[in-house]
Order: C-alpha cells, then structure tokens, then sequence
C-alpha cells in the first residue's frame, strides 16, 4: 500500500481535534527547541562530565528529537515514512515514487505543496481559489456574475440565526464546513452553540443524536453527498430513537463543475427508506424558510434538501409559518380542463411551471402541483389530480431509482389506480458527470424543454414508467 500525503498547510475551515492539535503544535518544534537549548546549557556548564554521561545525552536529545518529527505518528501507525518531499520538483517526486514502490509494506510519502503556486492571487487567497469559477488570472478577479436573488446557503443561513434567537435550545453542528453551509454566521452570532467535529459525518449525527437526547434541538447543515457516509447513524442513533434533529442538506441536485462525487442526486431515495424521518424538499427560498421553522417544531427528525446557487427571488415571509406535514400544494390550473398534471418536488417547480406555459400554448392544458414533502406523501393530493386528469408526469432532480417518482407509483398501485398513465422524469440509473448546471438539466431531460417533450409524449398516449 502507498500513501502518498500532499500536505499543503491548508484546509477550507480551520482544523479541529486532539490529532490536528497534536501535529500543529508538536511538529512546529518550540518544545523540542526548549529541550536541546536547554541540554546544551547543562554541557557547557558541567565540561567535565564523563563521555559515557554526554553519550547518554546526546541519545536523549536523538530520542526526543524523533518523538516531534512528522514520521513518528505514521511509523507508529505500521507505516514506513518517507519525507517529507519537495512536490514542486516532480523529477525528484518521481524518483522518490519509482523507489518506494520496490518497499514491502505500507509506506507513506509526505509531500509538501503550496496551494495555489505560481498564481500569486491564488497563494495569497487559497480559500477564495480552493472551488472557483472563471477569473481573471491577471487580477484575481471572479468573472461570474452575481445572482440577482442570495443563496440557498445563505438564505437558510439567516433562517437559522433567526430561529436561534427564539429557542436557546437550537445548536449547530457542521463536519469541517461552517462556510460552505452557512454555519459561520451562526458560529459569530452563538459561539458556545456551534460545534465543528470535523471531516467526521459519522460523528456529526450521533453527536447530534446525543445532543437531542438531552433535550437541545441540534440542526446538522452537510452537503447532501457526504450525509451518504453517515447512514447507519441515520438509522440506528437518530432514526431509531426517534430524536428531534434536523438535516439541512445543502447542495442537493445537480451541483455542477465538481462532478460526480458532488451531484445530490440520492437523498430522496436513502433519506425515505428510513421510518420515522420527515423528508421535505422547498421550491423556493420562501418555502426553504418555511420547512426549516416547521422542522424545529416536529417531535422527530426531519431533513430538508435544497440546491447550490442563487435562490428565486421569492421573498420569504416575515413570520415564518408552519407547514401541515405530508401536505403539497396545487399552484397552477388552467382555464381550460387540464389533461395532464405536473407533479414535482423541490426547485423543479419553476422549469414545470414555465413548462406549463408553452404547453398550454399548444393546446395542452396541464395543472402543477408542489408535493413539498418526499415522505410522508400528499397521497390525498396524488389520487385526486390522477382521477381528475388520468395523466401524471413526476419531476425530480434525484435518481429515480427510490425515488420520488418511484413513490407516487407504488401510491396509485395501492389506491387501485391502475389505469393511470404515469410517467417519471428524473437522473436514470447512472453517476452524472460534471458541467455547469444548466447543461447538465438539460441533458437529463429535467428543463422546460425537456418536460415538455415528456409531457406531450404523455399526451399523446406513449405511456413511459421511465425518464424521456
């Protein structure tokens, strides 16, 4: 096994832990220097002491120096330690790799780096440049345009420093991301409320989960990716107890440039396989501040997923209100008899809505409804648009493999629906790649034009159990 560390000295937060803690301090050396300056003072004091006494020192002095160097925590780890080395002179990197694969054993490379080298606005701002767009390399300068409305991220951000100043028994809990999911603000405003464990999501939950239990009303802000690493604590530490812990799934959907490993394309699906977990997905910022108020106030856990980027531009109410759980909501009806209904989840409203318009304007008129909540579902709301309309088409910016889509079909099956012409628009069963976001929607179907191909192939009596 090869292990190849690139220490950087950088991480986007800063670090946590007793491991962090002991490097940081050990391996600058102040206390190692101590004790050599020290041992020398006594030697030069005391010139006569025997050779076998100064042998002795001088090998304390070897043993001590060994205890603070970085290969001593690996190497007591099983590990031969190699470094550290030079990463920028990659001939010599290369060298040092060729040698080490002829080692038995598990041996670590410690590879030092400077983030951003050779971009002198990137050495000097790495956190701005760790995940960025076009910029002007010249001046450092971001070249994407703001959005007209704040973040998601930002706009759960305020909802919770608000909620916090009503209810001292709200706590945040983030795994080594206070800034990429709001929870900075939170930390300033309520420094002795806000915990950081770490690139730990595991830890996360059952932290949480322990927090619960002795009456707080922990909210754990993660990204929707890395919340998958902590599903056994899910289910058994929160789930299974039932405790009040909220999730705040930041970067659910389609997130973009940062690929696969990113995308939040599976929380519907793992999220609603749990008993006794509420599942809410807003369609707007509005709705977003909404769930996160009603979350705090459920006797159990609930998660609330919500995407990357600007928000709508829906202005959230001043006094948050309560949502009635398992309740959608019809936003659009048409004139004329709708032959069609639109059913999404999360921000898919707006591309429904705006799909609606070009449908109608070709003669289909179709009814949108919200469902808001992956679990439990608007069962009542389903059965009345599939009787009324006989034609359903899901939208989901998730796998549809356990998902939302999935879910609305085992409803009609048990409600005896079995006439209903069903079709699911989500991410078939495969990784989506990376690419800007509006792209990639539109590849996958998941954009006015491509609900509108669905719907029209709906209409026209080709009934799908699958994407378009």
């Amino acid at each position: 096994l090869l292990v190849v560390l690139n220490d950087n000295e950088y991480s986007i937060s800063p670090n946590v832990g007793a491991v962090s803690h002991w490097l940081s301090h050990h391996l600058s050396g102040p206390t190692f220097n101590m004790l050599r300056r020290r041992i020398k003072a006594v030697l030069a004091a005391h010139p006569r002491l025997g050779e076998r006494t100064l042998h002795w020192m001088r090998r304390a002095v070897e043993s001590a120096k060994v205890m603070f160097t970085p290969g001593i925590l690996f190497e007591g780890l099983g590990f031969q330690y190699v470094g550290p080395v030079d990463g920028h002179d990659l001939s010599a990197l290369l060298a040092i790799l060729q040698n080490v694969r002829e080692l038995d054993g598990p041996v670590l490379v410690h590879v030092r780096t400077r983030k951003g080298r050779g971009l002198p606005c990137a050495e000097a701002e790495p956190s701005r440049f760790h995940g960025v767009g076009p910029f002007d390399p010249r001046t450092g300068e971001l070249l994407a345009a703001a959005g007209p409305a704040p973040s998601y991220t930002e706009i759960f951000s305020r909802a919770l420093v608000e909620q916090a100043r009503h209810d001292k028994r709200i706590v945040a809990v983030t795994a080594a991301m206070p800034d990429g999911t709001g929870m900075a603000a939170f930390a300033r405003q309520f420094p002795d409320r806000f915990y950081d464990v770490g690139i730990a999501e595991e830890h996360a939950v059952t932290f949480a989960a322990g927090l619960a239990s002795q009456g707080l009303r922990p909210v754990v802000a993660i990204y929707s990716t890395f919340l998958q690493r902590a599903y056994d604590q899910l289910v058994h530490d929160v789930c299974l107890q039932r405790l009040p812990v909220t999730f705040a799934l930041d970067r659910a959907g389609i997130v973009g440039e940062d690929g696969p490993t990113h995308h939040g394309l599976f929380d519907l699906s793992y999220l609603a396989s749990i008993p006794h977990l509420t599942v809410m997905a807003p369609a707007d910022e509005a709705e977003l501040v909404d769930m996160l108020h009603t979350a705090l106030r459920l006797e159990g856990p609930a998660a609330l997923r919500y995407p990357r980027g600007a928000a709508l531009g829906v202005e959230p109410r001043r006094r948050p209100r309560r949502l009635e759980v398992g309740r959608g909501r019809l936003v659009h009806h048409p004139v004329d008899q709708p032959r069609l209904a639109i059913v999404t989840i999360g921000t898919m409203l707006r591309p429904a809505l705006q799909a609606a318009e070009v449908l109608e304007r070709r003669g289909l008129p179709v009814l949108v409804a919200d469902a808001r909540f992956r679990k439990p579902l608007d069962e009542r709301l389903l059965l009345r648009l599939a009787d009324g309309c006989g034609r359903l088409l899901t939208v989901e910016e998730n796998t549809l493999e356990g998902g939302f889509g999935q879910a609305v079909a085992a409803c009609l099956q048990r409600a005896g629906r079995s006439g209903v012409a069903l079709r699911m628009l989500g991410v078939e069963d495969c990784f989506v790649e990376h690419g800007r976001p509006g792209q990639l929607r539109a590849r996958l179907g998941l954009d006015a034009g491509g609900i509108v191909k669905a719907a029209l192939e709906l209409a026209g009596g080709r009934r799908a159990a699958r994407g378009a």
